[in-house]
């Protein structure tokens, strides 16, 4: 079932807001799926999907490697029978507003704020398509 990433029905975005691991797809440069655990925000008003990270990560290096704005990632997150999964093009963001922006989200989300970490960066997907059945 597909939805609009910018005005997802109440039910598909009250389950990205629920507390779920979620799982991050980049592509390897020889064009194989990599696949990671996340926490993941989705924030539909920008059109964006946010994972914060260690700069020094398979994924983040995976997304690096692509080139700016090509790399192609998912992140999906199920329970039993819902599941959700947003696509886009993702970046590395590593200015400090955008971190700590992205750090604030996870907390919400999670209910728990991460430790410091100076190697922190931010996987900012812009949304390209949603799909799921929440």
């Amino acid at each position: 079932m597909s939805h609009d990433v910018l005005n997802p029905t109440p039910e598909y975005l009250a389950f990205w807001r629920e507390r779920h691991v979620c799982t991050l797809t980049t592509p390897r440069p020889d064009g194989s799926p990599h696949v990671v655990p996340v926490g993941v925000t989705y924030d539909p008003e920008a059109g964006l999907a946010r994972v914060i990270s260690n700069r020094h990560s398979r994924k983040v290096r995976n997304i690096l490697a692509a080139g700016p704005g090509t790399a192609r990632v998912a992140v999906c997150q199920m329970e039993g029978r819902r599941w959700a999964t947003l696509e886009g093009r993702a970046v590395i963001r590593t200015d400090e507003a955008s971190v700590a922006d992205a750090v604030a989200r996870y907390a919400e989300r999670y209910g728990r704020t991460p430790s410091p970490n100076p190697d922190r960066v931010v996987v900012e997907i812009t949304l390209e398509r949603a799909m799921g059945r929440a």
